[in-house]
């Protein structure tokens, strides 16, 4: 088992505990998206760190989501709700990077790999996602891409 997913068991087991619904229903709903991740494919595997955290990653984007709709619709008490269970799922992802990391790595992905223009959009997002390797949201890094290829 991977630590992060242990770490995710005992914390959910310390929340209930405490009589901590919040967490642990969120606990929960992120351990249950790991079990299916583990068992999607011919075999059950164990997932490693990294997997567990593009699991969460995902999770945390589909509360964001969620919350944005919710508060749109005028269900301000769901959106609330969803923006809490948000807010678990952030501790146990990594600390987003500051704009100007993000531009610093993104410029230099882009000068490595020699990239401009529209066409080249695809391997230059590669490119991007690579350096900055999971410390930012996928839509921040395509729009500073977008931004620097002048798109």
């Amino acid at each position: 088992m991977s630590t992060l997913k242990d770490r995710l068991t005992a914390d959910m087991r310390a929340a209930l505990k405490a009589r901590d619904e919040l967490t642990t229903s969120t606990l929960r709903m992120a351990l249950a998206a790991v079990g299916t991740a583990e068992v999607a494919g011919k075999a059950k595997r164990e997932l490693t760190d990294d997997e567990v955290l593009a699991v969460l990653t995902k999770e945390a984007k589909k509360r964001r989501e969620a919350a944005t709709a919710f508060g749109d619709a005028g269900r301000t008490e769901q959106a609330a709700k969803e923006v809490a269970e948000g807010e678990v799922l952030e501790r146990y992802l990594p600390k987003q990077l500051p704009d100007a990391e993000l531009t610093e790595l993104v410029a230099g992905a882009l000068a490595a790999g020699g990239f401009t223009g529209k066409a080249q959009m695809g391997p230059a997002m590669k490119a991007a996602q690579a350096a900055v390797a999971g410390r930012a949201e996928g839509g921040r890094v395509a729009a500073e891409v977008r931004r620097q290829l002048g798109l």
